[in-house]
């Protein structure tokens, strides 16, 4: 019976940790997780401008696919000042564009319009003339399939560490592409 008594003492002993070997695991798991959230933090960020990229990618899709398929002009216009954007019919068409979207950057995001001919920022061309959304820069997409030639030839999104995606018209002039 002491045999048994002193065996089960000594499994008992055998699967408890201390309390320093807790504190010892403890502290190893806040080193390698302290070493690695700058790392996670610059992916995330990343992340979240090529999304972010995609959405306003496929916003451009979306837009030529409507005007075509609904025959109404649509804008995709662009608030580089609240850094916002959004798809909606052109002005006068209908009273109300149900299937319009507005979407609005992550805070650490910026959308820059560059213009066609001085490559400088600009928002001179391709205005809005919605009076919501009046003197805003906008890509317009006619019902034939074309955008109108005032379109800015790049759009540009930044994260506020200075990385940068691209839209920039395709070669034939019917689309925007992701570049660098």
């Amino acid at each position: 019976m002491i045999l048994q008594t002193e065996a089960n003492n000594l499994i008992a002993d055998t699967k408890a940790f201390t309390l320093i070997e807790l504190i010892l695991v403890m502290t190893i798991l806040l080193v390698a997780v302290s070493m690695t959230i700058p790392s996670l933090a610059n992916f995330f960020r990343g992340r979240s401008l090529d999304s972010e990229a995609r959405r306003l990618l496929a916003l451009t899709r979306q837009g030529q696919s409507r005007a075509v398929s609904e025959g109404v002009p649509m804008i995709l216009w662009m608030d580089t000042v609240n850094q916002a954007y959004g798809l909606e019919e052109e002005a006068g068409y209908t009273d109300n564009d149900s299937k319009a979207v507005d979407f609005t950057l992550d805070k650490d995001l910026r959308i820059e319009v560059l213009n066609r001919n001085t490559r400088n920022i600009t928002i001179s061309h391709g205005m809005s003339s919605n009076p919501g959304h009046r003197n805003l820069p906008v890509i317009r997409f006619l019902p034939d399939g074309f955008m109108d030639e005032t379109s800015p030839q790049t759009m540009r999104l930044l994260d506020r560490g200075g990385a940068a995606i691209s839209l920039i018209q395709s070669f034939n002039k019917l689309n925007y592409e992701i570049g660098n």
